[in-house]
């Protein structure tokens, strides 16, 4: 998401995880929907750019705009099937570009705090737009899509609640990732990620492994 960058985020966070060994390229665009996703994603991702980026995992983070409600924002919800094969059609387009399953990541909505953010609601002249147990079911639908086209899954809205702990430290305005949340999506996305991470080698030698008086012979190889 576009937020996932700014300081503290969990964009953030993974690229610094990941300095010298991969670029983290942030694609998230505020307010889209899986549907208006699927559309430009051959932008963001073709032939051409997969083959010469050599790309290790892929995240896929939609539902939370999806599952607004179609009486309250019809512009963003999309219903839940349509969502569902969304996901499954990002999975192969990526898959058609040389970018196996395996390699992405889904990470289902997070729980929303219907109170606060329907204080935001209010304050853009709208009523509540969104319910946590609707979200609950976009993101019962993002884990079973996955698990159908051989991908990953963070599921947030279930781990956020576990064994009913407080979930609304994790939110900023209600739907929102605070910086909190951001800090529980890195730690547990990078669970995820390092498998496919680990073995990478850094770009680039070591200072100290750097011949002073034949920098080239380090320098310029492979």
């Amino acid at each position: 998401p576009l937020f996932s960058f700014q300081p503290n985020g969990w964009g953030s966070e993974i690229a610094n995880q990941l300095a010298r060994k991969c670029d983290v390229v942030n694609r998230g665009l505020s307010g889209y929907n899986s549907r208006w996703a699927k559309i430009v994603l051959p932008r963001l991702i073709s032939k051409d750019s997969a083959s010469s980026n050599h790309i290790a995992a892929v995240t896929v983070f939609f539902g939370a705009n999806d599952c607004a409600l179609e009486d309250k924002n019809p512009q963003q919800h999309i219903p839940l099937q349509e969502y569902s094969e969304n996901l499954k059609d990002i999975v192969k387009h990526l898959g058609s570009v040389g970018v196996s399953a395996d390699k992405v990541i889904f990470i289902t909505p997070p729980p929303l705090n219907e109170p606060a953010w329907e204080k935001e609601c209010v304050l853009k002249g709208s009523a509540l737009n969104r319910l946590n147990s609707v979200a609950g079911q976009y993101a019962q639908a993002c884990v079973q899509a996955a698990g159908q086209c051989g991908a990953d899954v963070l599921d947030l809205w279930t781990l956020m609640q576990k064994d009913g702990q407080d979930f609304t430290g994790y939110l900023s305005d209600g739907l929102h990732l605070s910086e909190k949340g951001n800090q529980f999506v890195s730690q547990h996305l990078w669970t995820l990620l390092k498998s496919r991470v680990e073995e990478l080698p850094f770009i680039l030698p070591y200072w100290g492994d750097v011949d002073p008086k034949q920098p080239e012979s380090g320098l310029l190889c492979d």
